[in-house]
């Protein structure tokens, strides 16, 4: 059985990130700026191996905004993220969330903040703009990121 297990890992395999919508006490949405990509984008980041997704979501809400998750986040929906390649999938989050301390800019992350959902930043993603629109109901949940 592990010899069939390693091969499907190998033949199929696939990579998983988990990626949130993390607002705070006065419903504002959590977005940071990365210095790798453009745009404004809910936090996020790739699933290690040996690592539980709930555990990634944990470390890199931590890392990208010094962000503690209030109560239990909410599987909200997996997409398929053809973006990054043909095996991305993305766990996507929901979650109350409290900031410890201000996030400093740094090589990785050069902004972030809470934004009223009126009001996002310019250069807010596409791909954000239809989350939100997913999680308020305006839109069904599509299956590609």
């Amino acid at each position: 059985m592990r010899f069939v297990h390693v091969y499907f890992a190998m033949t199929r395999g696939m990579t998983v990130g988990v990626r949130a919508a993390c607002f705070d006490a006065q419903g504002r949405i959590f977005l940071v700026r990365h210095s790798y990509v453009p745009g404004w984008h809910m936090p996020g980041g790739g699933v290690e191996r040996n690592e539980v997704a709930q555990e990634a979501l944990v470390k890199e809400l931590r890392e990208e905004g010094n962000l503690r998750i209030v109560g239990r986040p909410e599987l909200f929906h997996v997409y398929f993220n053809t973006s990054s390649s043909r095996r991305d999938h993305i766990l996507f989050y929901r979650a109350t969330v409290e900031q410890t301390a201000p996030r400093p800019p740094d090589r990785e992350i050069v902004e972030c903040g809470f934004f009223q959902l009126d009001n996002l930043p310019a250069g807010t993603t596409s791909a954000t703009h239809r989350r939100i629109a997913e999680l308020t109901s305006e839109h069904e949940p599509a299956h590609i990121w």
